[in-house]
């Protein structure tokens, strides 16, 4: 058994999961958000964990705590991101708590995936990030400054990236950290490598420097270097 950047090596078996607890559509919320987006970014972020594994999903289970009305919309927001990488769905089961009636939103979506195997030459290329990193309402609000899941599709479909990693609550520099595996190397951006990504708005990524314009040109904007 492997430990992969918030995933786990089950032989052939990548698996790879995240939760939201006080978002979604009940009064006590502390962030009101639909419940398909609130799967949605879920889903986000376990495929994009599944990605830094170099796996690709087959299964997705559904762990519902906000009561039966919520299922659909669970399961119609993940069928929103699998649409944005234009791929189809991977079967989804899973359950939904209904003896108890929670006062918030809570929900996990797990994702099972393959690895494949890696016939790529050594990674040495240099590292950037893309996004913008977001929490709670400004997910909502800022959405254009959110890493593409539709354009990470194309770019490794292109060959453009050599490594994903994507970036969660901890922030950029404590990611940057957990890759390097140095804890007191430091990092210089134009981001604030402390502020909290949410659902992985933002990504870092590593990228031949052979391909940067093709990169750059896919990526505008959001695409910054790391130091």
């Amino acid at each position: 058994m492997i430990a992969y950047r918030n995933a786990i090596q089950l032989g052939d078996w990548i698996v790879t999961t995240d939760n939201s607890g006080g978002i979604g559509e009940k009064a006590a919320d502390l962030v009101a958000a639909p419940d398909r987006i609130t799967a949605r970014f879920a889903t986000r972020v376990a495929l994009l964990e599944q990605w830094a594994a170099n796996a690709e999903p087959e299964a997705v289970l559904l762990h519902n705590f906000s009561g039966d009305a919520s299922w659909d919309r669970y399961c119609k927001g993940i069928q929103d991101v699998f649409d944005e990488i234009c791929a189809a769905v991977p079967p989804i089961t899973g359950s939904s708590e209904t003896n108890m009636s929670l006062r918030q939103s809570a929900v996990a979506v797990t994702v099972m995936g393959r690895r494949a195997v890696d016939t790529t030459a050594p990674s040495n290329g240099n590292w950037y990030t893309y996004g913008t990193p977001l929490v709670g309402g400004e997910v909502l609000t800022r959405e254009s400054e959110i890493a593409s899941l539709a354009v990470l599709a194309k770019a490794r479909h292109n060959g453009l990236i050599q490594q994903i990693w994507p970036v969660g609550s901890k922030g950029i520099l404590a990611e940057w950290q957990a890759l390097t595996g140095d804890a007191t190397r430091g990092v210089d951006s134009p981001l604030d490598v402390t502020c909290s990504a949410g659902p992985a708005t933002v990504i870092l990524l590593q990228i031949d420097p052979h391909r940067l314009a093709d990169a750059k040109h896919l990526f505008g904007s959001l695409l910054h270097r790391l130091e």
